[in-house]
């Protein structure tokens, strides 16, 4: 980023393979530092206090007010740097030196706001409506701090095509910005964007407390920053429908800090003739990392190939509810003749629509997440999956619920994994859980296990003392246990329980059709089916470890595994199949 505009102790790990090798990205974030599982855990986020407006003197307040059907006014202006033609107003504050506040109202449908400017400035909306229908409502040409004060209630909107802008400049957006746009006050903002994206800077975006901004866009981007896009606080609602195209984008940094964002996408993958390559549509975009710190996220996406949230580096959870739903389709074929669905290839003109994916590692270590997918993963890293905390829930009805193509750690935290068509938790490296709750469930049937390690490439499923793991569908052939691995019987599509001779350990809900599980837990003794709950459940409701009473103890027997015993929908796999 070019700006300092956040201050991030980072420490960006390698994103690909098995490797555990680490690369410090402090140019770009700051110095770092590191703890947890091969790298880093979790992240500081410290916002920069320029970019509170409460820190910024302004000298002068110049009033606009457009007219429908007439001329826009002006008061305020000493310097003379406002020009009028009917309702397109343009500033030009290149010769002064002040910090000037432009306080914009009234309504125009043929009108707009442009500004030139060296410093910093604000721009107040108080119940403004504008539309130009030939490009940008409002477009910002400074390159400094440009504080967006939204009072009252204001829209914006553009037209289909964009003809009067310069050669010399950008106008990328209904709501453009040379420089960084930061929002806050406590009214709504409505943008409505035909003809290119909703609200751009070539810089960053900052939504802090505490307004309503809802943008959608049938053209481009709803939102896009191009060095970062941050929600810290208030009410952010982004719709893109345009093929290809994100809701909230950068070709860097995403980070919600807080707020409550919902994202609706629903455009399809298309060829970008530009970049010589298909590309898919997204919620969230993150072109080099992405940080859930606090606040709500919501995400569906409905397009054909289309990601939740993705991106090409890291991601780190580190707080917050992420809710994330694709139903699109996958797209086209793999170059080697078609794509089969769960099959997992991008190549050629092939996209799979997946619920959360990154080409970096994953780290999870706070808040909750909830991810669904219906044709392809639900959560996939080709890097690293770590996680030492939160509530991480994952469904899939067209590939595994939960993938990585590097090393996986699970040492704490609540994790659900369900698949109907592959692999529940999946790896091509060591599977490593060593502490946490883990639910994995697979009704796929042969030759897919519920907690799978890619033991072809010489690695293995570990399970270590302190894990307590539940798996319906088997474990991974050649597995290696610190402690008891068991079989127990249970009650479909209801609550059963771990008891270690003086206490319940965990509960966990099965799902239809699943009534027998491999377990494993400190100090396990015995089962017990058909348990009642308390209100504190984790991972949409399929674990607890409080308020459990009731039920039938059931004995446990042994679990031989490996596809010794087959059994389960479709008997078992080669090597590594579904014994109970």
């Amino acid at each position: 980023m070019k700006k300092a505009m956040i201050g991030l102790a980072i420490l960006l790990a390698a994103g690909t393979g098995c490797s555990k090798e680490s690369v410090n990205n402090s140019a770009d974030y700051g110095s770092g530092s590191s703890s947890g599982v091969s790298g880093v855990s979790t992240l500081d986020v410290t916002e920069d206090q320029e970019d509170f407006i409460a820190n910024t003197n302004f000298d002068r307040t110049i009033t606009i007010t457009f007219n429908a059907g007439g001329t826009a006014s002006v008061s305020g202006d000493a310097h003379g740097i406002v020009s009028v033609s009917g309702n397109k107003v343009t500033a030009d504050n290149t010769t002064t030196s002040e910090k000037v506040r432009y306080e914009l109202s009234g309504s125009a449908t043929d009108g707009y706001f442009k500004v030139y400017s060296n410093n910093k400035q604000a721009i107040v909306l108080n119940n403004l409506s504008l539309t130009n229908p030939n490009g940008a409502a409002i477009n910002n040409q400074g390159k400094k701090r440009c504080f967006v004060v939204v009072g009252g209630t204001n829209t914006l909107a553009d037209g289909s095509s964009y003809t009067a802008t310069p050669s010399d400049e950008d106008e990328k957006a209904a709501f453009f910005s040379e420089g960084q746009l930061i929002f806050s006050g406590d009214g709504s903002l409505t943008v409505s964007a035909k003809g290119k994206s909703g609200i751009v800077s070539d810089d960053y975006l900052h939504f802090m407390a505490s307004p309503t901004v809802k943008v959608t866009s049938t053209a481009g981007h709803a939102v896009r920053g191009k060095d970062a896009v941050i929600v810290s606080d208030g009410v952010l609602e982004a719709t893109a429908s345009a093929a290809m195209k994100k809701g909230v984008a950068s070709d860097s940094l995403v980070l919600f800090n807080g707020g409550a964002t919902t994202i609706k996408v629903s455009g399809s993958t298309a060829y970008d003739s530009e970049d010589a390559e298909y590309k898919s549509s997204a919620g969230v975009k993150a072109d080099q990392l992405f940080i859930m710190n606090a606040g709500t996220l919501s995400v569906t996406n409905s397009g054909i190939g289309g990601k939740g949230i993705s991106g090409d580096g890291p991601a780190y959870f580190q707080g917050g509810s992420v809710s994330v739903k694709t139903t699109g389709t996958n797209y086209g074929s793999s170059s080697s003749g078609g794509m089969r669905p769960g099959s997992g290839s991008s190549s050629g003109n092939s996209k799979s629509a997946k619920g959360i994916k990154f080409d970096g590692d994953i780290y999870v270590s706070g808040g909750s997440i909830s991810a669904s997918s219906s044709n392809h993963e639900g959560i996939e890293t080709k890097g690293k999956l770590t996680i030492t905390n939160a509530s991480v829930y994952a469904y899939s009805t067209g590939d595994d619920a939960i993938n990585s193509q590097g090393e996986m750690n699970i040492s704490g935290g609540y994790v659900y994994g369900h698949s109907t068509a592959n692999d529940a938790i999946d790896t091509n490296c060591d599977m490593k859980i060593s502490g946490g709750y883990v639910f994995a469930v697979t009704t796929k049937g042969s030759p897919e296990v519920a907690l799978d390690a890619n033991t072809e490439g010489g690695y293995k499923l570990y399970i270590y003392s302190g894990a307590t793991v539940v798996a319906y569908g088997g474990l991974e052939s050649g597995y290696s246990a610190s402690q008891t691995v068991y079989s127990m019987s249970g009650t479909a599509n209801a609550w059963n329980a771990l008891w270690n001779g003086s206490s319940f350990i965990a509960a966990f809900k099965a799902p239809s059709g699943a009534s027998s599980f491999a377990v494993s837990a400190p100090s396990l003794s015995s089962g017990y089916k058909g348990v009642s709950v308390g209100s504190s459940t984790y991972c949409n409701g399929v674990w607890a470890t409080s308020g459990i009473s009731g039920g039938t103890s059931v004995s446990l027997s042994s679990y031989s595994g490996g596809g010794n015993q087959g059994g389960g929908p479709g008997g078992g796999r080669p090597g590594g199949g579904h014994g109970w």
